[in-house]
């Protein structure tokens, strides 16, 4: 590899090349390789880390979220759901990723930004490894809110949210025990149920020892009843329920991210190798969220990645093929990824 650097060529002599190219023969981790080997990543892995280079996956996020940036639930902090979801992996392949008996797979866990759209916090782990830990990775930000599906009813967890001054959205769990401390009488269509409680259970109340906010919520749309634990105690029952809803967002994400998620042994079958994978689909979502933000087209973010996917070999003007009408029939992951508020 030409280093391109007569300093960084001077610190690679430190390196015992011979000792590095003997486990790479022992994994054989060169199967496959044409032109970049391991030897190579490595030496372009490190220039990057000396250099102080960020990742372009980092940057597109960032640009993304920035260009994306918007007030929708008008909530004066920003607004994320978080999730994880599993990606199968053949275990006669990658040995390294033994979920099941006879399954292998990875976890991703996804901080999602719900009003720019866009995933911004990525914790790859082995599928093994319990939703909830994932909770521990999240930067959290003063008056923020973070919406969590029914797996992530940790207490301790969740209190630590409330002490840094963020909030919170949770589905509670049927079998919640904890006592009334008042109710709200007053309440909006579709609100069944607003109270103030404590936790009864001796770890749950040592966990969470303040209150807690539970709301009771039925969606006529699904015909179903949702309960709801939140330590946002002064906001509008109907927007708690509204901020849940809306989570539906990250499901939305993890399902393309899956579908067009194609596991590629000629990178490599080391976990690295996957993660890379996963992080060049990633890259790519962000960059059609900022083309879908620049040329203003009225077609969703999943409604562009369907159509580019179709034509990226065509010779067709990007924004004439956006923003133009069009019988194409766009195959939706969802009847429509717009935001769905509630009156």
């Amino acid at each position: 590899m030409n280093t391109g650097s007569y300093v960084f060529s001077q610190l690679v002599k430190a390196l015992d090349e011979f000792v590095f190219l003997r486990i790479v023969k022992k994994y054989d981790g060169d199967r496959y390789v044409k032109h970049f080997s391991c030897w190579n990543q490595l030496l372009t892995l490190m220039f990057g880390q000396l250099t102080g280079k960020e990742s372009l996956r980092r940057y597109m996020v960032s640009v993304a979220q920035k260009k994306r940036i918007t007030d929708i639930f008008k909530l004066q902090g920003k607004v994320y759901a978080f999730d994880s979801t599993t990606v199968d992996l053949c275990l006669s392949v990658y040995d390294w990723a033994h979920f099941r008996r006879a399954k292998g797979g990875i976890k991703v866990h996804t901080l999602f930004d719900l009003e720019a759209q866009v995933p911004t916090i990525f914790h790859i782990t082995n599928a093994k490894v319990n939703d909830i830990n994932g909770m521990d990775v999240i930067p959290y930000e003063p008056n923020a809110f973070y919406v969590f599906d029914r797996g992530y009813n940790d207490f301790r967890r969740l209190f630590h949210i409330n002490e840094v001054g963020s909030f919170f959205v949770v589905r509670a769990k049927k079998t919640l025990k904890y006592r009334h401390i008042r109710w709200k009488r007053k309440m909006k269509k579709g609100i069944l149920s607003d109270s103030i409680i404590r936790l009864t259970i001796y770890k749950s109340s040592h966990d969470y020892p303040s209150v807690l906010r539970r709301i009771e919520y039925y969606d006529e749309e699904k015909d179903r009843v949702f309960v709801y634990l939140t330590n946002a105690l002064s906001l509008d029952a109907l927007a708690v329920a509204n901020l849940y809803k809306n989570r539906w967002q990250i499901e939305l994400f993890f399902k393309w991210m899956k579908q067009h998620l194609n596991i590629q042994r000629f990178w490599g079958e080391t976990e690295n190798a996957v993660r890379i994978q996963i992080y060049a689909a990633i890259t790519a979502y962000c960059m059609v969220a900022i083309i879908q933000h620049d040329t203003k087209t009225e077609l969703s973010i999943f409604e562009v990645l369907e159509t580019v996917s179709l034509v990226l070999t065509e010779k067709i003007p990007l924004r004439d093929l956006l923003c133009k009408p069009n019988d194409n029939n766009f195959n939706e992951l969802e009847p429509s990824s717009s935001l769905k508020l509630l009156s």
